[in-house]
């Protein structure tokens, strides 16, 4: 029995400490478990976020393509139509229709030959698809002046580009000129641009006045010379417009009292009816001006403008412009494609 104390008490202390062992390591196992389920759980949490990010990611992406790719298809559609309607339109031209009521002076003063008339929408087709290819080439030269703007280029590089800008607004003021004397209500009405600029529209084209006004934040800093040229010739600008405007009151004022001269509604003689439509056809030839000074008073606010400011201002300048009839077409394009509910 001597003997055999010692060992049970060292067994005793062995299986002690084994249960103390086995105990404080079920504790940190459990712990370390519950540390990486943790762990596993969060890595599980920030990847799901990050497949949905993705997957709206590319659903944006998705509705963007779909979205270019109809307007591309859209304007392939309008660009076929209206060859189509040019070319029927060329073919038509030299026919007109005949009255036993009326001369064939008469018809022609009143605008009733179907001639007159296809001559008439001739020109308005001509000048739109003249006016899609102005626009690809100005966008195309935009892309040039942004990308040496960025690039930082030399002034002598941006001075060509700058010329270049300029003659191309040059050319639409030659294409209206020949498309006003086609179809003057045409170019007045602004059909040929989105349903967004024609809201800022003003006798064909832009106000010089209000373009100043948004060109000027954009071609900052100016020296105190230049801000009271630009001031000098925004004043000129609008006095301008002011008269133009007045002006074309005038002629819907004289156009409305002519036309409504006699009694509506009455059997009236013809020769009465068809010296009434003469007068009018006279006094809305002044119209045509109108449009030509306009576009004049656009086309020398621009020169100017390109005299006051340096070369890389202008392009700044020129940039800008374009950049703010995109802003507005995309606007029209937004419109028309938002929901309607």
């Amino acid at each position: 029995m001597g003997d055999n104390s010692p060992r049970t008490d060292t067994s005793t202390d062995v299986e002690v400490d084994a249960k103390l062992d086995d105990g404080h390591q079920q504790v940190t196992g459990g712990s370390i478990t519950s540390d990486h389920e943790a762990g596993t759980k969060n890595g599980d949490s920030k990847a799901l976020r990050r497949l949905a990010q993705n997957r709206e990611a590319a659903r944006k992406s998705r509705l963007r393509k779909k979205a270019y790719v109809q307007q591309l298809e859209s304007s392939r559609i309008k660009l076929n139509q209206l060859e189509q309607e040019l070319q029927r339109a060329r073919q038509q031209q030299g026919l007109y229709l005949g009255s036993g009521s009326y001369s064939g002076d008469q018809i022609a003063h009143s605008g009733g030959g179907i001639g007159g008339a296809n001559a008439s929408n001739s020109g308005a087709v001509a000048f739109d698809l003249e006016y899609a290819r102005w626009m690809e080439e100005q966008q195309r030269q935009m892309s040039e002046l942004r990308a040496a703007l960025q690039a930082h280029a030399a002034d002598t590089e941006l001075r060509g580009l700058v010329d270049g800008g300029m003659a191309h607004y040059e050319e639409i003021f030659r294409l209206k000129a020949v498309a006003a004397k086609a179809d003057v209500f045409h170019v007045v009405s602004g059909m040929w641009k989105t349903p967004a600029e024609r809201c800022f529209i003003w006798m064909g084209g832009f106000r010089p006045s209000e373009l100043l006004k948004i060109l000027l934040p954009q071609i900052e800093p100016l020296t105190e010379q230049q801000t009271m040229s630009i001031c000098t010739l925004q004043q000129t600008s609008h006095a301008a417009e002011e008269n133009l405007s007045s002006a074309m009151e005038s002629l819907q004022q004289t156009l409305a009292d002519t036309l409504s001269a006699g009694s509506f509604g009455s059997s009236s003689n013809v020769a009465n009816y068809m010296t009434q439509m003469a007068v009018a056809m006279s006094e809305l030839a002044a119209l045509e001006t109108f449009v030509l000074e306009a576009d004049s008073l656009r086309k020398q606010t621009l020169q100017q403008m390109h005299r006051i400011l340096t070369t890389r201002q202008a392009a700044r300048g020129l940039l800008a412009m374009g950049d703010y009839f995109a802003r507005l077409r995309a606007l029209s394009s937004l419109w028309s494609a938002r929901p309607r509910g």
